[in-house]
């Protein structure tokens, strides 16, 4: 007897969540607020340029959403790309950078990635940077 009332209480109990839960998702997919980060540009092309010459470089962008933008981290694909980027939250409308600075003291073509994490709409973004350096 003990079992079957647990059993029909579970059971009642069960039933009530789910039968609620898709409501209360869809009510929180249409009043959430997300950031959305539109760059400039994804890909900068340094071209050919001299060894020992200035690597930085600035990949600009907007938030279009209608939540803050908060970057919380930014990869590189190698030791040679340092980043710099505001730990601040973006809000919407508002416009930020991330500053690339590239080693140019290494010889020849190169491409690299930037890996841009944050709570924006759709994911990571990966920005690329490319070029050649040659000798002076």
């Amino acid at each position: 007897m003990k079992r079957t009332v647990k059993f029909l209480f579970l059971l009642t109990l069960s039933i009530g969540f789910f039968s609620s839960a898709p409501a209360e998702l869809e009510f929180e997919t249409h009043s959430s607020k997300i950031a959305v980060i539109k760059f400039t540009t994804t890909v900068i092309d340094y071209g050919i340029i001299k060894q020992n010459s200035d690597g930085m470089r600035l990949f600009t962008f907007t938030n279009e959403g209608n939540a803050p933008l908060v970057i919380t981290q930014v990869k590189t694909s190698c030791g040679c790309t340092v980043p710099n980027y505001s730990k601040a939250p973006i809000l919407p409308g508002e416009s930020g950078e991330i500053q690339i600075k590239y080693d140019t003291k290494r010889l020849g073509n190169f491409t690299k990635t930037v890996t841009v994490i944050s709570n924006a709409e759709g994911g990571n973004k990966i920005l690329k940077i490319k070029g050649k350096i040659v000798t002076p």
